[in-house]
């Protein structure tokens, strides 16, 4: 039904949808040009409800206003025919606006019939079929351990990757949270995965970091979790002094506020001892950093890491080890290559 692909041989795409909307989920590539903004839709829609006509006659009014203020920016100010997609929700009223507007002017102009929520409905039935045809190699390991800066020095070396928590902008646990940066929504998470995904040749190998169902706030499509379980297991160690300099990296924020890392830590006062949470309440306030982050890596993150594994991974004693001396870049572009050279020597399946 849908190509994404076939989406880049369009000059711009145009969302003709509320900026509301648009945060929400939009086309790969997209821009939002609102018909109606935020609130002059839900004018429309209150209107709507007693004059429909009325409501019609404000709705226009305002999409000629703001199609005329959209035509002044630069994208409209070239002479050449541009190739233009155009979509709203359903591919109703608001996209048809926008397609007569610029037919009128002289541009080659597709609307998308079905409109977002026909784009909607392909993802979601697509992630739950493609995943079944991709085969991977999952990186495992510990919290700190520097799976991810392998997974992007597998990139650069050439792999196939999926960046799970790049593209859900949370590094997957109750600590993940990245200062200044938003998740996307469920579905915009979605959009990004199936785009990803579509870059990449089903016939080679995929690698990928392992993760759990929940990404912060947003989930993995079932069908890729499943799929990920059954793929080739590679156990990567590295030393505690990198993985606590890793932390330090990749946390600062809770180097600067011990105490309110702990404080978060707070919830997992089901899982862990009084103790554990005393231990590191009084090593926050004396500023043990080190101490502390091996500790919440010892005590809490490694076990759980460990139950995770062997729950959703047949036969962990087949993982191949990968034992890494240092987290240094260069480092980890040598080891990268060494695993690409070796994983495309693994011709066999790994066990059932």
């Amino acid at each position: 039904m849908y190509d994404l692909d076939a989406l880049k041989k369009f000059d711009l795409i145009i969302d003709a949808r509320s900026p509301r909307e648009f945060a929400e989920d939009h086309l790969p590539g997209a821009i939002n040009l609102p018909v109606v903004f935020d609130d002059e839709y839900a004018e429309v829609g209150t209107t709507h409800r007693t004059n429909p006509m009325r409501a019609y006659q404000i709705g226009v009014a305002y999409s000629l206003k703001n199609i005329a203020r959209h035509l002044e920016l630069p994208f409209f100010r070239s002479d050449r025919r541009m190739s233009v997609l155009v979509y709203c929700f359903r591919g109703g009223k608001r996209s048809k606006l926008w397609t007569d507007a610029l037919e009128t002017i002289g541009y080659k102009v597709d609307r998308l019939p079905t409109g977002w929520k026909g784009y909607r409905n392909w993802v979601r039935q697509t992630l739950e079929e493609v995943p079944a045809h991709l085969q991977f190699n999952v990186l495992s390991g510990p919290t700190g351990c520097g799976k991810t800066r392998l997974l992007l020095a597998l990139r650069t070396a050439g792999a196939q990757v999926i960046d799970l928590e790049e593209l859900a902008s949370h590094r997957g646990s109750i600590i993940g949270a990245i200062p200044g940066r938003a998740q996307p929504s469920q579905k915009f998470f979605d959009s990004l995965l199936l785009a990803e995904i579509s870059r990449l040749d089903s016939a080679k190998r995929i690698w990928i970091e392992s993760e759990s169902k929940r990404i912060g706030h947003v989930q993995l499509p079932t069908a890729l979790f499943h799929r990920m379980h059954g793929g080739r297991l590679f156990a990567v160690e590295t030393p505690m002094r990198e993985r606590i300099a890793m932390w330090r990296r990749e946390y600062p924020h809770f180097e600067r506020d011990p105490t309110g890392l702990v404080t978060q830590l707070g919830h997992l006062k089901a899982l862990v001892s009084g103790a554990t949470l005393q231990k590191w309440a009084s090593m926050a306030e004396r500023c043990e950093i080190e101490a502390l982050f091996e500790s919440i890596m010892v005590d809490y993150y490694d076990p759980a890491y460990t139950r995770s594994t062997k729950k959703n991974y047949l036969h962990t004693e087949h993982a191949i080890k990968i034992q890494l001396e240092t987290l240094d870049s260069s480092y980890l572009a040598n080891v990268a290559r060494r695993l690409i050279s070796d994983s495309d020597a693994l011709t066999s399946p790994p066990p059932e």
